[in-house]
């Protein structure tokens, strides 16, 4: 770390704190005695959707939430919940350690979080993911998640952040 005033990289840290976005550092230099500050944020990887037709784009956390929100209108689900789902599903991507993901691979696990948070947000969703055109095939989505609920009800519990919201 260079000093902002004489470019030294001699400095000690003075006080640090926990900002929204990283780390905030005042340090002094130990040269010109002048303080300054410095922000550290957590490098993340980036991560490349790769779309049906073979095209690539950055992983945008944005899009991602908005996709979920768009299922979940007027639907009572709370902001937070819809947060904590999309960090939950982000964080899932980082963790396969992939340069490159499948954008069949986001799909599935934005509708395993929705499927736990709201049916109706699921079934909207699945119905533009799955490509659904038409009464029928919309039949078997809901046949399909009426199936994995009553399994699901017997084998396990909802999570947490679900229980509490809904």
């Amino acid at each position: 770390m260079k000093c902002p005033y004489c470019t030294s990289t001699k400095n000690r840290v003075v006080d640090t704190r926990e900002i929204p976005d990283g780390i905030r550092r005042r340090r002094e230099c130990l040269n010109c005695r002048m303080r300054y500050t410095t922000h550290e944020q957590v490098a993340t990887v980036s991560m490349l959707v790769v779309k049906n037709d073979g095209r690539r784009e950055m992983f945008d956390r944005d899009k991602l939430f908005n996709s979920m929100r768009i299922a979940c209108t007027k639907r009572p689900i709370s902001a937070g919940v819809l947060e904590l789902a999309t960090e939950q599903v982000e964080s899932e991507l980082y963790m396969l350690g992939k340069a490159e993901i499948p954008s069949m691979e986001i799909g599935q696990l934005v509708m395993t979080h929705l499927q736990r948070i709201d049916d109706i947000a699921y079934i909207r969703f699945a119905s533009v993911y799955n490509q659904v055109e038409d009464v029928a095939e919309l039949a078997i989505e809901i046949q399909k998640l009426m199936e994995r609920k009553n399994h699901d009800e017997s084998h396990q519990k909802r999570p947490p952040y679900i229980q509490s919201e809904c």
